[in-house]
C-alpha cells in the first residue's frame, strides 16, 4: 500500500472511498491506463469487509449449528444438542477472518496496481468546487465518489441517550444480553434478529411495515411464521413515541401506547449514503430526497467530470452492484465510454433461514409496469430436495407475462434458496419462457430442481408427475 505525493500535473482519476466500489473504480481505471488515486479515509475495506456482509454472515453461520443440533429430532432415531460456550471466541474468530480478507482482498491487492496511489485522508470540495484532501488542493481530471454508507438513526426522542446499537456494534458485541428489541424488519433486521435468537437471545422484532415489506406478501407471510416459531417475537407499530431506560435494560414505547422492554436495542432501519460532509454543492453534484447522489444510466453526477458509484447513490445497497457500478464510472470515466448501468436482473439475497432471494419484478411491480401477469406459486412440500432433508419449509413463486410467458421474476424461500436464484437470474436474462424453463433438465434432488417445477406448476399439476417427469 502506497502514500504518495501528487504527481507533476495531478491524476487522471480521483476516486474518493476505499471500499469495494472504490477499489472496483481504482482498479479498472488502471487497467486502462489511467493514473488513479484512491482516497481512503479511515480503514481501508469498506462496509461489506469491516462490518457488513462478513462478519454478520460469519456469525449467521456459526449459529446455524445450533439450529441444525436442534432440529436433528426431525429425523428418527437422531438427536443432538448444541449450545454457545464461548461467544467471545466466537466473535474473535469472526473478527480474526475480517482482518485476513480486508489484508487479501484490499491492502495487499493495491500493491499490484502500479498506477494506484493509496492517499489517506479526508477529500471534500471547497468553496469553488475543487477536490481537496484535508484541506490541501488535489489535482484530478476525473472523479469517482464512492463513500458509501452509514447505519440510519431514527429521530426516537431519547434514542441518542439509551446507548443503541446498530449493525456494525451489535456484531462487535462479546458478552450476549438476555434479551434484545430489533428495531425494523427489512433485510438486516430479520438476519440479526435470527442469529442473535439461535444464539440464546429473548428477541423481539419490532417494525412498521412487517417482515421483508419488499417481498411477495406469500414469501414475507411464511417467514413471519418461521420466525416466530423459532421464538421470535414479532411487533407491528404504527410509530415510535419514545425510548427511555428501564432499571437495567430500556423501553421502547409505541406511538399506540405499546411497550417493549429489553436489555439492548438494535438499529436496523436502514442505511444513509455517506454524501454529507463532501461539500458537494459548491460542485454542483445534485442529490435525492434520501441523501443519495443522483446519476445518471451512466454513473455520472450533475457535474460533468464526477461520476458516483455504489451505496452513496442510495440505489441497489449491495457490494456486487457497488463494485459493478464502480467499473462502469471508471470506464465511462477514463476511456470515453458510455456504458449503462442495468439492475434488471440483479439477483438479491437475505441470509435468514430459510433464505430469501429473488431477481426481477415481484407480482406487484409487474402489475405496475402495466403487464399482464401470471404467477405460479409453489411449496416447498413439492420439491423432492426438501422432502429428503425433512425440511418443507418455504415456497418458490415465479412471475411472468400472461400473452409471451415469458418469465418476468423469481423470489425462493428456501433454506438453500440463494444458491437458486442465479439460475433464475440467467433465465431472465436470457427472456426465457416459463415452459422453456420447465424444459430444462436439472438434477435430481436440489433445491434448484424446485425453479423447474414451479415452472410447470403454470400449466401443470407436478402431483401428478413422476420423479424427474416433465
Amino acid at each position: 500500500m502506497k502514500d504518495c505525493c501528487t504527481p507533476k500535473g495531478g491524476y487522471d482519476l480521483a476516486v474518493i472511498g476505499a471500499g469495494s466500489a472504490g477499489f472496483s473504480a481504482a482498479i479498472t481505471a488502471a487497467e486502462a491506463g489511467a493514473r488513479v488515486a484512491l482516497i481512503g479515509d479511515g480503514t481501508i475495506g469498506g462496509t461489506c469487509v469491516n462490518v457488513g456482509c462478513v462478519p454478520s454472515k460469519a456469525l449467521i453461520r456459526a449459529v446455524e449449528g445450533l439450529h441444525h443440533a436442534r432440529a436433528a429430532n426431525r429425523f428418527d432415531g437422531i438427536s443432538a444438542e448444541a449450545s454457545v460456550t464461548d461467544w467471545t471466541a466466537t466473535v474473535a474468530q469472526k473478527q480474526a477472518l475480517v482482518e485476513e480478507l480486508r489484508a487479501a482482498k484490499y491492502a495487499d491487492v493495491l500493491p499490484r496496481h502500479e498506477n494506484v496511489d493509496y492517499i489517506e485522508g479526508r477529500a471534500r470540495f471547497d468553496g469553488k468546487g475543487s477536490l481537496t484532501v484535508d484541506d490541501a488542493a488535489f489535482p484530478a481530471a476525473k472523479i469517482v465518489i464512492a463513500t458509501g454508507s452509514r447505519p440510519h438513526a431514527p429521530a426516537i426522542p431519547g434514542i441518542q441517550d439509551i446507548g443503541a446499537l446498530d449493525s456494525t456494534s451489535a456484531l462487535e458485541l462479546t458478552v450476549l444480553p438476555a434479551s434484545m428489541l430489533v428495531l425494523g424488519a427489512g433485510y438486516i433486521g430479520v438476519e440479526f434478529a435470527q442469529l442473535f435468537a439461535r444464539a440464546g437471545v429473548a428477541v423481539t422484532l419490532v417494525s412498521r411495515r412487517g417482515v421483508l415489506p419488499e417481498a411477495e406478501p406469500e414469501i414475507s407471510e411464511a417467514l413471519e411464521g418461521y420466525l416466530a416459531s423459532e421464538g421470535i417475537r414479532l411487533a407491528r407499530v404504527a410509530g415510535y413515541e419514545s425510548v427511555v431506560r428501564d432499571g437495567d435494560g430500556l423501553r421502547l414505547t409505541g406511538n399506540g401506547g405499546e411497550n417493549f422492554i429489553a436489555e439492548r436495542l438494535v438499529l436496523a432501519t436502514g442505511r444513509v449514503p455517506n454524501s454529507d460532509g463532501l461539500n458537494l454543492g459548491a460542485a454542483g453534484i445534485v442529490t435525492g430526497a434520501r441523501g443519495g447522489i443522483v446519476v445518471d444510466a451512466q454513473m455520472r453526477t450533475t457535474n460533468s467530470n464526477v461520476w458516483a458509484a455504489g451505496d452513496v447513490t442510495g440505489r441497489n445497497q449491495f457490494v456486487y452492484m457497488a463494485a459493478y457500478g464502480a467499473k462502469l464510472a471508471a470506464r465511462n470515466a477514463v476511456a470515453g465510454e458510455a456504458r449503462s448501468y442495468d439492475n434488471s436482473t440483479m439477483p438479491w439475497v437475505v441470509f435468514s433461514d430459510p433464505q430469501v432471494a429473488g431477481v426481477g419484478l415481484s407480482e406487484a411491480q409487474a402489475r405496475a409496469a402495466g403487464h399482464e401477469v401470471l404467477t405460479s406459486v409453489l411449496p416447498l412440500d413439492a420439491v423432492p430436495r426438501a422432502l429428503a432433508a425433512r425440511d418443507t419449509r418455504g415456497l418458490i413463486k415465479l412471475v411472468a407475462e400472461a400473452g409471451s410467458k415469458r418469465l418476468l421474476g423469481a423470489q425462493i424461500l428456501a433454506p438453500e434458496g440463494a444458491d437458486s436464484i442465479q439460475t433464475a437470474a440467467m433465465a431472465l436474462k436470457a427472456g426465457l419462457t416459463y415452459e422453456e424453463l420447465g424444459d430444462t433438465i436439472m438434477p435430481y434432488l436440489t433445491t434448484v430442481e424446485g425453479l423447474k417445477l414451479a415452472a410447470q406448476t403454470f400449466e401443470k399439476d407436478v402431483a401428478a408427475l413422476s420423479c424427474c417427469a416433465g
